[in-house]
């Protein structure tokens, strides 16, 4: 399952991340930001995460997610639409078919919050790659 790979990952990110980090003592939350065209089901990872976090720091963390649509620009006419989903990347306004794909393919950590005994700490961000 290929959302289970991702929960890896980001699983492995966030603890190594904790591990630099003084004191840290439990995983409270991750945020992702997943890309409509990322081919990621936020149920699935969700469930996955739910799996990968089992026996880590980060067990019992909250997983979130935030969707992020798809947007792409015309090359010729720089007209810019959301792509939808089977992404439209034909222009809609001139018919063009160079299209530069602006947003839609993220996969990545913006936040996590952990606890590390200072309740005034701030959270940390850990990007991770797209996932292709």
């Amino acid at each position: 399952m290929h959302e289970m790979s991702v929960a890896l990952e980001v699983v492995d990110q966030v603890a190594e991340a904790a591990d630099r980090t003084e004191g840290v003592t439990a995983v409270r939350s991750v945020r992702l930001q997943v890309g409509e065209l990322a081919g990621v089901v936020p149920d699935a990872l969700a469930f996955c995460f739910e799996l990968a976090c089992a026996g880590t720091l980060l067990e019992g963390a909250e997983l979130v997610t935030e969707a992020v649509p798809g947007r792409a620009r015309c090359t010729p006419c720089a007209h810019e639409w959301a792509v939808g989903m089977p992404p439209r990347l034909t222009c809609p306004a001139c018919g063009g078919t160079r299209t530069d794909l602006l947003a839609g393919r993220e996969l990545q950590i913006v936040d996590v919050h952990w606890e590390d005994g200072d309740p005034a700490h701030p959270s940390t961000r850990e990007p991770i790659s797209e996932e292709r």
